[in-house]
């Protein structure tokens, strides 16, 4: 089986992290929400040929995000127009947050748990258990329960649970042949018990019973706990990416009526 290229795997985490502000400049995808996630608040190219309107491009890209109120993100990756990293550095954008993409078939991972359940929206247990991972802000917290409703495609919640504690969380979004899992996070008190795993299981078989054929995930490439639970589980590196931000800027929350 063919694993799905880059190109397959960026449409399928638009589609999976959605955002309630989207653009196009030309191969440019402009995107906005609340502030939080990098993939929901920052411009990416989805086309690597040469691009003799890059830098009029940037400039019209960061008046947008200007005009909203947020500092102007970029996400660099393979599917860059050639010279982009440099034009960010000459207009003062330094990099920040390495990802790396990694895949596996979903066969290979997929396993029922009679512990797991899928709900069709976070509720307070799934917050909850995710509000003990780092990185969560409130801007985070409002874009994991508005996501539900921007969701064109089947998701689902995973909590795992211990009797009637949650204590381990994961979500899944099935975007056709290729499915993602996001905000993993296990209760501190009930780590290095198997927990994490279990749950990756459990959303893989949630996104399995809905057609998918491989699973992908995003870790920081500084998350070496992480890297090392999916690479055991079987995924492999797919490619990476890396955000442009100015040093100066932050990225206040956005609010929508």
């Amino acid at each position: 089986m063919t694993p799905p290229d880059i190109a397959t795997l960026e449409r399928a985490t638009l589609t999976s992290v959605p955002a309630p502000r989207v653009a196009f400049d030309g191969p440019f995808v402009i995107r906005a929400f609340a502030g939080g996630t990098g993939r929901a608040n920052a411009a990416s190219s989805l086309d690597p040929l040469p691009d003799p309107g890059l830098a009029a491009r940037v400039g019209r890209i960061e008046a947008r995000y200007a005009a909203l109120g947020v500092a102007p993100r970029f996400r660099s990756m393979p599917l860059d127009p050639p010279g982009l990293a440099g034009l960010l550095a000459a207009r003062g954008y330094v990099e920040k947050d390495e990802t790396i993409v990694l895949l596996a078939p979903i066969d290979a991972i997929a396993a029922p748990d009679p512990a797991a359940n899928a709900m069709a929206a976070p509720d307070a247990d799934w917050m909850a258990v995710t509000a003990t991972a780092e990185h969560q802000t409130p801007a985070r917290r409002r874009e994991k329960e508005g996501t539900p409703a921007l969701l064109v495609v089947p998701g689902a919640w995973i909590t795992l649970r211990e009797g009637a504690e949650a204590v381990a969380v994961a979500s899944v979004v099935a975007a056709g042949e290729v499915a993602a899992y996001f905000d993993l996070a296990v209760r501190p008190e009930h780590r290095r018990k198997g927990l994490a795993a279990r749950t990756v299981h459990a959303a893989a078989q949630w996104a399995k019973e809905q057609g998918a054929g491989w699973l992908f995930c995003q870790v920081a490439a500084a998350n070496a706990a992480s890297l090392a639970l999916n690479t055991g589980l079987g995924m492999a590196e797919a490619y990476r990416y890396r955000y442009f931000v100015r040093p100066q800027d932050a990225l206040p929350a956005m609010t929508f009526a």
